[in-house]
């Protein structure tokens, strides 16, 4: 079977098509013929040598995708071959992601993919939805599982309102019931946040968020989803809610946090940082049961239409796929793995 692989960290070209041997499933694991591989910007970062520890042998990257069941391991009953699935967490602690023809998950990492829904949908759910359940369920007095109702008037603010993460966010709580704000940089972003379902779009290069969120919300914004927490802690102690949540889960920069303490003592924020791997087991428990009742429901879904952009390469080109990631490409990044 064809696989990309590396052997060593570093810029996209350490990545290298490869044949492999057909793996074979153990006892509670499942194969899968791979269609659709997502790209992250943790794929990139961890075959970078940014994150995770040396390798100790070739690594598989990409954690997302979706597929069909080949065959199963001793002791696996809940699924079967021909089934439609998608995989989260596939290269976490192992060095089997899903950049290859077929993956070996343990069957906890496979959850069934609705008749309905495409292999682009399932490959882009992982690593945002979950990240986005956590984010949207840190609040002290909130829901631990997401559902239709669990927000019912709560307001969650989700910046930077056009990436894979916020899509999902604003797409999980919309579903679970909240008023939905949002901030954008320009039009074209605004356009793609109003498709995933957002109520209100801020553009924060024109406007004034807090002020903004607060004629919307005269009481601030209960959960903050913030993808850039250094750039936006003021605007976020400004327009958060008594005992609201700014939820963290992405900073990509190594400068410092620097806060003011007493205004953000005044309304007891709470900050959350939020990375989905090391979430607890009933967390992501909770995540991927929500995420699927949603997927279930039709409330997530990718494309231009629904506000997340496909851009797509071949399984032969992931070093661009990685490349276009890292290049903030605007949407989903996939490798069609015919």
């Amino acid at each position: 079977m064809r696989a990309v692989v590396y052997e060593r960290t570093g810029p996209s070209s350490v990545l290298q098509l490869r044949e492999r041997p057909l793996p074979e499933p153990g006892p509670g694991q499942v194969r899968v013929r791979v269609a659709v591989s997502g790209v992250n910007p943790t794929d990139w970062k961890a075959r970078a040598g940014t994150t995770g520890a040396p390798l100790a042998a070739p690594k598989v990257p990409n954690q997302d995708g979706a597929g069909t069941v080949d065959t199963v391991g001793a002791g696996v009953d809940t699924f079967g071959p021909g089934d439609r699935v998608w995989l989260w967490d596939v290269a976490w602690q192992t060095d089997e992601g899903t950049a290859q023809e077929y993956v070996v998950v343990p069957v906890e990492r496979v959850v069934a993919l609705p008749d309905g829904e495409s292999f682009d949908t399932g490959a882009s759910l992982g690593i945002p939805a979950l990240t986005a359940h956590r984010a949207l369920t840190a609040h002290e007095d909130g829901p631990a599982r997401l559902a239709p109702g669990a927000l019912d008037g709560r307001v969650v603010l989700v910046t930077g309102g056009a990436g894979a993460v916020s899509h999902a966010a604003i797409q999980l709580a919309v579903w679970a019931g909240a008023t939905v704000l949002t901030t954008v940089s320009g039009a074209a972003k605004a356009a793609l946040a109003q498709a995933a379902g957002a109520h209100h779009v801020i553009n924060y290069r024109e406007e004034d968020v807090p002020a903004r969120v607060r004629e919307i919300s005269p009481r601030g914004a209960d959960v903050i989803v913030d993808v850039a927490v250094v750039a936006n802690i003021g605007d976020d102690i400004a327009a958060i809610a008594p005992g609201g949540t700014v939820a963290v889960y992405a900073v990509d920069t190594d400068e410092p946090l620097t806060m003011p303490v007493r205004p953000a003592m005044t309304p007891n924020l709470r900050l959350q940082f939020v990375l989905t791997y090391t979430v607890t087991n009933q967390q992501k428990a909770d995540a991927v049961a929500a995420v699927s009742a949603a997927l279930a429901d039709g409330a997530l879904r990718v494309g231009e239409e629904h506000g997340l952009p496909i851009t797509r390469f071949p399984l032969a080109e992931t070093a661009a796929a990685h490349d276009a990631v890292e290049a903030g490409t605007v949407g989903k990044v996939l490798i069609d793995i015919p």
